[in-house]
């Protein structure tokens, strides 16, 4: 399985999702340049977090009309997986790929702290190695994370399953809409989340509950393609 790691201007967290596959999964993995028009030879996307194009205008509202987003919008509608991560999702949600819109936090305040959450939907591509219902230990660091969307589309949101996950009980650290963390489009293989999972994959960084994801990701790309699972 192949990985593409997204780099714009001002991504932070590129390095982060690079070496979360590379020592979670062993799979290949590349930094791929913003100005990029060719995402064919990747199975999968990573969209980083970070600050990119410095976060002007509004986060995401730049890197969305960078060349490499004509080809992840491609990606998605060929049934590839795609994980926007904080600034990652506040790109994918600017691009339509995912609905909504992240706004300033509640506080007004960036927050960087350790986050339980809920896992809502495990039966997406990034959440099968999870159980429905647990509670899973993962950092956030965002000034704008606090998730919005009308009425009629958290209904659909709710209808279609597509909340992956919420933040837990009264932890809500953002003012979002229905607790909500993390959601998917309603194909399941493109999803978005503010929680940093590949700040989570070994107990010597506080948590390890982020490394599921990415086996959750390859078994789903192997039972795809008629791949054997390793045990």
């Amino acid at each position: 399985m192949k990985f593409a790691v997204i780099v714009f201007p001002g991504s932070n967290c590129d390095i982060d999702c690079f070496k979360a596959v590379e020592d979670t999964i062993g799979q290949q993995v590349e930094y791929v340049w913003h100005t990029a028009t060719d995402l064919s030879a990747y199975d999968a996307i990573l969209v980083p977090g970070g600050f990119s194009y410095g976060d002007y205008l509004r986060c995401g509202a730049i890197a969305r009309f960078a060349p490499v987003m004509n080809e992840v919008v491609k990606a998605a509608e060929a049934g590839k997986f795609i994980l926007g991560i904080c600034n990652g999702f506040q790109i994918l949600t600017e691009a339509g790929l995912l609905p909504g819109a992240l706004r300033r936090n509640n506080g007004m305040k960036f927050i960087c702290q350790q986050t339980q959450l809920e896992v809502v939907n495990n039966a997406t591509a990034f959440t099968s190695q999870y159980s429905a219902g647990e509670m899973i230990d993962i950092p956030i660091a965002h000034g704008e994370g606090n998730y919005y969307c009308d009425d009629e589309t958290l209904a659909q949101l709710k209808a279609n399953n597509q909340i992956v996950f919420r933040y837990a009980g009264d932890t809500n650290p953002n003012g979002s809409i229905d607790n909500i963390a993390g959601i998917s489009n309603e194909r399941g293989n493109v999803v978005g989340m503010m929680p940093h999972p590949e700040r989570a994959v070994d107990q010597l960084l506080g948590s390890e509950d982020g490394k599921r994801m990415f086996t959750s990701i390859l078994n789903a790309w192997r039972e795809q393609n008629g791949a054997a699972v390793n045990s």
